[in-house]
């Protein structure tokens, strides 16, 4: 009994201290409002002027009919927010370095794995409620949800977040420089929201991008948000999007956390 009311409350402390870092980096989101601005902005300068540029233009897929490219491109677009706000999550280990705030964290009886989780959970807050906003938007372009959609939205954007927030801590784990850090992240970015069908269906495209399509993780979250939200049917099923952008998600924690622990807090 003694030792599982110890087990117990080390659990307990273990998890005040993620929650305690996950509030720090919340209360930091919430003080940037220029930062959820930008970040929304964008998103909606691609939805709006892109999606209704082009989509006077080009029709939608055969295999859509009854949607208008605009709603064709929004998961893409959602995924769109999270891919950048997340990855480029990474930045804030930099700082957090620059200003020592990394050094006090790291000194304290914090296991690194709980630092990264933390971190890592104030990243996927933000990017859900950047996508919980053009969730918002979706209604003004004419999508119907339903509770089914609405679930699997949620789900698919806290598993790429998890994911890609991951690889932006990883990358800055390694990174001294934040120019350097933007120069990196940038490389990888751009690839995965351009690779990842957001834009174009990928029924017809040349073999050589429908492989660089298929290693890309943000190509099954467009794939399963539309199946989801839009019924479109993609390449896969639904639940294979589902289960490759889960191993994805553990892969990347994983690779992330080891990349944390090895990180030097100055």
């Amino acid at each position: 009994m003694e030792k599982n009311s110890q087990k117990h409350f080390k659990f307990d402390l273990e998890l005040g201290k993620l929650y305690a870092i996950w509030l720090r980096e919340f209360k930091v989101f919430l003080r940037e409002k220029s930062r959820l601005v930008a970040s929304t902005f964008t998103p909606l300068l691609w939805l709006f002027v892109l999606g209704g540029g082009l989509g006077s233009t080009i029709s939608a897929p055969s295999n859509s009919s009854n949607i208008g490219y605009q709603e064709f491109i929004f998961p893409g677009i959602v995924i769109m927010s999270v891919i950048f706000s997340s990855v480029f999550f990474g930045a804030y280990i930099i700082w957090d370095r620059k200003f020592d705030f990394l050094k006090s964290v790291m000194v304290a009886p914090v296991r690194r794995s709980t630092i990264f989780l933390g971190k890592t959970l104030g990243g996927m807050t933000t990017s859900l409620i950047q996508a919980l906003i053009l969730l918002g938007i979706g209604v003004v372009i004419g999508i119907d949800y339903t509770p089914y959609s609405v679930i699997s939205f949620v789900v698919i954007v806290l598993m790429l977040s998890f994911a890609l927030t991951s690889l932006g801590l990883a990358i800055g784990s390694y990174m001294e420089s934040l120019e350097g850090f933007q120069l990196i992240v940038s490389f990888v970015a751009f690839p995965l929201y351009f690779l990842s069908g957001a834009l174009f269906p990928l029924d017809n495209i040349p073999s050589w991008l429908s492989i660089l399509t298929s290693f890309n993780p943000a190509t099954y979250a467009v794939e399963a948000l539309r199946i989801s939200m839009l019924g479109i049917p993609g390449k896969n099923l639904f639940i294979v999007n589902m289960g490759i952008l889960l191993l994805t998600t553990v892969i990347l924690g994983i690779a992330g956390i080891l990349s944390f622990k090895r990180m030097k807090a100055v």
